[in-house]
């Protein structure tokens, strides 16, 4: 199974810049899209109707802003939009497909912003992101794909030292990251790679993306009891349409 993820920001924007042509020829079973900024009503018929999948959506209750989609090939069981809280339910940002065998969580984690006025907001989402998930996985396994605004170890990000207090590098993103994965379980692009220098997210300055000042924030997390059916964990640096780069994962499911 191909599971393709990606933080487009701004479906409509991505689309312009070649979006349904990646995806047809990455001819992936599902497609797990972050930030989409629109509502259905508001897509090309290419993307409303994408021949050979299901569109499935929670958008933000504000227009132009968040929201999740989830293109599958396959129909599922069962379809959860909310985790339960509105505040977090409104801005659009899980949306589960639960299948036979697993749960596929498609998510979008808050940003703490400038000077981290929304840091409070993204820890509290946090936290109810991890009950959420234990209660899912009681069930059966699940498989998350996630931006999740935080560069989890040094590793991820090309200047750690002068990002120590900054959005997304905070010790209290990063340390509830390590918890989080200790609820069982994996970063499964760690599984394959261990060198640095690899990133999902660059800034539009700079010419930080062909300079490679960039930062990994865009992840699929997998139950430990997956572990032995993933086959791999790629960042597709070179796909261009975002701010983000898309990522990529095969599994035996």
């Amino acid at each position: 199974m191909k599971i393709v993820s990606w933080n487009v920001a701004g479906i409509r924007a991505c689309e312009k810049k070649g979006l349904v042509k990646f995806m047809r020829q990455q001819k992936a079973d599902v497609y797990c899209l972050q930030e989409v900024k629109a509502k259905v009503e508001d897509l090309s018929e290419q993307l409303k109707n994408l021949k050979g999948y299901i569109l499935y959506d929670h958008p933000a209750m504000k227009k132009g802003y968040s929201g999740v989609y989830t293109y599958s090939k396959q129909k599922p069981i069962r379809v959860i939009k909310e985790m339960g809280v509105e505040r977090f339910d409104s801005e659009g940002r899980v949306l589960v497909l639960e299948f036979q065998k697993y749960y596929l969580v498609n998510a979008y984690f808050p940003h703490s912003h400038r000077n981290l006025t929304r840091l409070r907001f993204k820890l509290e989402f946090n936290q109810e992101f991890s009950r959420f998930c234990r209660r899912l996985g009681k069930r059966k396994p699940l498989v998350i794909a996630a931006d999740f605004n935080v560069a989890h170890k040094e590793i991820d990000l090309a200047n750690p030292k002068q990002n120590q207090n900054n959005a997304g590098f905070t010790i209290q993103e990063r340390e509830w990251f390590d918890d989080f994965l200790k609820q069982g379980y994996i970063d499964t692009f760690r599984e394959f790679t261990k060198a640095g220098g690899n990133y999902t997210w660059w800034t539009y300055r700079f010419n930080a993306r062909k300079r490679n000042i960039g930062w990994r924030v865009d992840y699929f997390i997998i139950s430990k009891s997956l572990r032995k059916k993933l086959k791999s964990s790629r960042i597709l640096k070179n796909v261009l349409g975002s701010d983000h780069c898309p990522i990529m994962m095969r599994i035996d499911l």
